[in-house]
């Protein structure tokens, strides 16, 4: 992965030694460079860079001044012929602080510390997450004057009673004051369709669909007319 630099310096001769040995270093990639901050703020509007080298003493705007202008910087490596600015650096998150004139082997320090920065985001950025085991999906429910945590792998279906609802698990059954409509909008539609005005079901949990009733642990529930052709499509995709 090569990394594309940005070169921010009102010294010709500070680009110059940059441009070496960043052509001594393969995966560096000079991209742009500028004599003073507010003309870098526009190569930052328009192209992708992922580091830049920033001097601080510059006519108009500061490095220190333009980097906190920045809501979502790139990374920094600060190049410059004064320590006094290296704590304010270090608290803007710069990547490294290089005293003018540093060597290439410091240069390659430095650059070597924003690549592993980069590689470790590009590497975060890749990865999916994790899946949600089963466990780990659940929701609330108050019945009484006790919560319950139930697992979504474990409710077979919730029945709407009133202003009660059932919730049917595989070890027991709870009641819980609220409608069933605010149960619904706690479960993940996709595996828990509402199959009939009083019914939820676990979609795992159901074991045959005959006609307008499917069975779940040997409970016959209706499926309502104005859920049916809904649910079908949800069986069917599938």
């Amino acid at each position: 992965m090569n990394i594309k630099c940005l070169i921010i310096d009102d010294e010709p001769l500070a680009h110059r030694v940059i441009e070496r040995y960043a052509e001594e270093i393969p995966f560096l990639d000079i991209v742009e460079k500028c004599n003073n901050s507010l003309d870098a703020l526009e190569v930052l509007r328009n192209k992708e860079i992922d580091l830049i080298f920033l001097d601080i003493n510059m006519p108009k705007l500061t490095g220190m001044e333009f980097l906190r202008t920045l809501k979502n910087p790139p990374l920094v490596i600060v190049t410059t012929a004064y320590s006094s600015y290296a704590v304010q650096g270090f608290e803007l998150g710069v990547v490294d602080y290089l005293m003018k004139p540093f060597a290439l082997d410091r240069f390659l320090k430095a650059v070597q510390k924003a690549q592993d920065i980069l590689h470790s985001r590009k590497t975060v950025q890749a990865e999916p997450p994790a899946p949600e085991k089963p466990e780990d999906q659940h929701i609330f429910i108050k019945s009484s004057k006790k919560t319950y945590r139930i697992n979504l792998e474990d409710i077979l279906y919730i029945e709407a009673l009133g202003d009660y609802v059932k919730v049917f698990t595989i070890n027991k059954m709870i009641v819980s004051y609220q409608s069933l409509k605010n149960i619904e909008n706690l479960l993940p539609a996709m595996n828990f369709p509402r199959i009939h005005k009083s019914y939820i079901v676990s979609l795992a949990k159901i074991e045959i669909i005959e006609g307008n009733h499917v069975k779940i642990s040997n409970r016959i529930l209706p499926i309502g007319s104005n859920f049916k052709a809904g649910f079908e499509k949800l069986i069917r995709s599938i």
